[in-house]
């Protein structure tokens, strides 16, 4: 581990570099031969990143439970530095049944490349339903952050320090990927004291840069796009579109006064807390200033339609901790655009019966995905055009149909008539995931068991995905009986393609009444176990595209009714 000198910080004045030095670095390779390895999840490799090279300093491993716990309560660590967000490593029960306390474990990348050694001090099953509240403020499974947590993370947490081995390789923008050592001296090498850094998840408009060039005068900074490129909210555009948009729009502001920088960050989507944890972070960067928006890092409108987090709230809480930290917290006033004046004000400066315009991303993604034009106020040309080719309308993307029902709800009829509706109609090629197919040709070795069930659910996401990506069109017809799965390949998608859920209501009496094999007979009888709407429960869909009953329709009409439905959303 070697210690970078650094200025002021909350946490001290060094920042932490967890790598070995070179002449420990064969021993440390050695050594990862012989341990019990643990592969990182994607999130996983974006916090060991940001351990490993500082930027998460004073943390020097994923925390303990000790550590843990007290950022749950009140947002510090054990020792009572300031720290809001848990960073831990969360594994399987059956990864977790081989640790013991003192252990060295070797932490490699997908390919099995050797990222660190971490020696194990704590291992625990963590109360996520505790978590999600003290995160999150929330336990809805809408949220991302507590969908991801209790959907997605391991069952057991472990703590320890780590030792690190062999940095992540990228082969995508090369130029921007800084750690906090190296940015810091480029701010040194141009001569920048004040900097600026806006967290981004999207593209920068006409709004960002009016309001970043006023902070930039008003603080007498330079200023960085700091954007976040390891893991932002599911249904969000890839970092290579956005990071092209952001070359392109920072041609708008003065000669040598902005730049751009990525950082690996795995997003949580988790509001006030993550501001305030994006500060800190950016204050390890060597930033002198941080922005900080009305819904910072808000994951959207949650089921009823209501934003997580009251409006500032993100703002009132870093600016709460203002005098803990060693980076200038700078409020983004919210702009809004005065068309008979063809200019940008914050709320209050409305005049007197104006209207202030306003497009949220989620809009703007609405706009583009219809084949809309994008009004000329709200955005520059030239990202327009970048966007239009990442983004295609809705009639020219790949999307993926999913049928969910009970066993005999007439899934496969429907999607099986939809597959010949839509080659028939051309244009785009279509390929049908039935769930008893897939399961004999890519799941023949999962058990009906839920953990296998799940599996085979995100085996179909992963391979509709990867249709809907190139153009095409993926229609799935598994039970899927679980909210969480359905959740996890919906967002699986929503980045890559419309994804289109449609609930099969069929009522169960009506599914028994056309049980060719006898399943529900057995079951009800307790010969097959588990079997989903008896002894086994099916979690009907919250929201669903469509619903269709069909004992209420011949087939041929509920085909039809279905088609009439991908048409009103725009697919075809």
């Amino acid at each position: 581990m070697s210690e970078v000198i650094s200025a002021g910080r909350a946490h001290g004045d060094q920042l932490i570099d967890l790598y070995v030095q070179d002449d420990a670095l064969a021993a440390a390779k050695e050594q990862a031969k012989h341990n019990l390895s643990w592969d990182l999840t994607k999130r996983q490799m974006c916090d060991i990143e940001l351990l490993l090279n500082g930027a998460f300093s004073p943390l020097e491993g994923f925390m303990g439970e000790a550590d843990y716990n007290t950022v749950l309560d009140n947002m510090r660590l054990a020792d009572g530095t300031l720290w809001p967000m848990p960073i831990t490593l969360d594994v399987s029960a059956s990864f977790a049944e081989q640790i013991a306390s003192g252990q060295t474990i070797t932490l490699r990348d997908a390919e099995g490349v050797v990222i660190a050694n971490m020696t194990v001090s704590d291992c625990w099953r963590p109360d996520k339903a505790r978590e999600a509240e003290a995160v999150f403020g929330s336990s809805k499974d809408c949220h991302p952050g507590v969908h991801y947590l209790n959907a997605e993370a391991g069952g057991y947490y472990l703590g320890g320090r780590l030792v690190g081995v062999t940095p992540p390789l990228y082969y995508d923008f090369k130029q921007y990927r800084d750690s906090p050592a190296s940015l810091r001296a480029k701010f040194a090498s141009w001569g920048w004291n004040n900097v600026i850094a806006l967290q981004t998840r999207n593209p920068m408009h006409r709004a960002h840069v009016i309001m970043t060039k006023r902070l930039m005068a008003e603080n007498n900074a330079n200023f960085v796009i700091h954007t976040a490129v390891g893991m932002t909210k599911p249904g969000d555009l890839d970092h290579y579109c956005r990071v092209r948009c952001y070359e392109k729009v920072l041609k708008r502001y003065p000669a040598s006064s902005a730049q751009l920088s990525l950082v690996p960050l795995g997003m949580r989507m988790a509001g006030p807390r993550e501001a305030l944890w994006q500060a800190i972070i950016r204050q390890n960067y060597g930033f002198s200033h941080f922005v900080v928006g009305h819904d910072h890092s808000g994951p959207g409108l949650n089921d009823e339609g209501c934003a997580f987090y009251a409006p500032e709230a993100s703002q009132q809480l870093v600016l709460s901790f203002q005098d803990e930290l060693n980076i200038k917290v700078l409020p983004a006033p919210f702009l809004l655009y005065a068309q008979g004046r063809e200019e940008f004000c914050e709320q209050g400066q409305l005049l007197p019966g104006e209207e202030g315009l306003y497009i949220s991303g989620s809009e703007l993604r609405e706009i583009l995905k219809r084949g809309d034009d994008v009004p000329d106020w709200f955005a520059f040309p030239e990202i327009v055009e970048e966007l239009q080719h990442t983004m295609p309308p809705r009639s020219k993307q790949g999307f993926t149909v999913f049928f969910t029902g009970l066993s005999g709800s007439g899934k496969s009829t429907l999607a099986n008539g939809l597959m010949v509706r839509l080659r028939e109609r051309g244009g785009r090629h279509v390929t049908l995931l039935d769930g008893d197919v897939v399961r004999k040709n890519l799941s023949s070795e999962l058990s009906f068991s839920k953990e296998h069930r799940e599996l085979n659910i995100q085996r179909i996401g992963y391979v509709a995905s990867e249709i809907t990506r190139n153009g095409g069109v993926a229609i799935c017809a598994p039970i899927a009986p679980y909210l969480a799965g359905r959740r996890s390949v919906r967002n699986l998608i929503a980045g890559v393609g419309t994804f289109i859920e449609i609930h099969v209501s069929t009522p169960i009496e009506v599914c028994e009444g056309r049980d060719r094999k006898g399943l529900y007979a057995m079951a009800r009888a307790g010969k097959v176990k588990g079997f989903t709407g008896i002894d086994d429960p099916y979690q009907e869909p919250e929201n669903p595209e469509m619903r269709i009953d069909t004992s209420q329709h011949e087939m041929a009409e509920a085909i039809e009714m279905v088609m009439a439905r991908l048409e009103s959303i725009g697919v075809i």
